[in-house]
């Protein structure tokens, strides 16, 4: 069970400069760090690659769709073939990164809304365009798609749509992302929808977006349900501050939520280990 930190702590586009972030994490027991790639061309993601590997820290990788020129929802069929195309970019920068796993809310531009839920028609595209996905990324990278929350998207908020998504899909390099941020706001039974739907990676986030196990959120019943369907992937911590502007603006965090970096990642894998064994 790998233990992972997410890099959006501190900025949505790594780079050497991030050496002493990547290098704390590894002091503090991580086996590996979480790094968004939207951003990134492939050249910098295999550098960022060669960086985590000297410091002994294994990869994840996360990216989202940027606009609605890239919308894998639409039916427009220009906008549906860049959206392929741009999820397949991603998909490469995650390769040469060197990364195990794919995760994020790759369902739609976020913060844009219809009025409605999905259509049928939408979650056909969105499905054809993750086929495609997975296809490109093969048996070289396991792709995890994320759930967010109702005020955040429309495309995808609970675990059973996202578990339907899965199914409809139908790779076996595909999976979903079980986030106990989202849950917390989404399911009846939070710990529950890990049993009966069975994620392929946690993010494990508080109910404030702070440091995790100082909020509400049951870690203990999540880690229970975890261990009980024999859960052997990625555990990531994801954890956002006031760093970066537009990110704090984008996660609505208005206030301070820690002291220190430091306070989140040391004591969360505290939390997880303990929880754990």
């Amino acid at each position: 069970m790998p233990v992972g930190f997410s890099m959006l702590l501190w900025t949505t586009h790594v780079d050497a400069s991030h050496a002493p972030n990547l290098r704390a994490l590894k002091t503090a027991g991580y086996d590996g760090a979480e790094v968004p790639v939207t951003s990134l061309t492939e050249e910098e993601s295999r550098n960022i690659g060669a960086m985590m590997s000297d410091i002994g820290l294994r990869a994840t990788a996360s990216g989202g769709v940027t606009g609605p020129d890239v919308d894998p929802t639409s039916d427009d069929h220009a906008t549906h073939v860049a959206a392929v195309d741009h999820l397949r970019r991603l998909v490469d920068r995650a390769i040469a990164m060197g990364a195990e796993v794919l995760i994020g809310p790759f369902t739609q531009p976020l913060g844009q809304f219809s009025g409605r839920g999905p259509t049928a028609r939408q979650l056909d595209r969105l499905a054809a365009a993750h086929r495609a996905m997975a296809d490109h990324a093969g048996d070289g990278l396991i792709l995890s798609v994320e759930p967010l929350n109702r005020f955040e998207c429309y495309a995808l908020n609970t675990a059973a749509q996202a578990a339907a998504l899965v199914a409809q899909v139908d790779r076996p390099n595909y999976g979903w992302l079980y986030d106990t941020f989202h849950a917390n706001i989404e399911e009846r039974d939070p710990a529950g929808a890990i049993v009966a739907y069975r994620p392929n990676y946690i993010h494990i986030s508080e109910n404030d977006r702070g440091i995790p196990g100082r909020g509400h959120i049951d870690m203990a019943a999540v880690f229970a349900a975890l261990r009980a369907i024999g859960h052997d992937g990625w555990i990531t911590v994801e954890s956002f501050g006031q760093a970066l502007p537009d990110l704090a603006a984008a996660t609505r965090i208005w206030r301070p939520l820690f002291d220190t970096e430091a306070e989140v990642y040391e004591e969360s894998i505290k939390l997880i280990r303990n929880h754990w064994t």
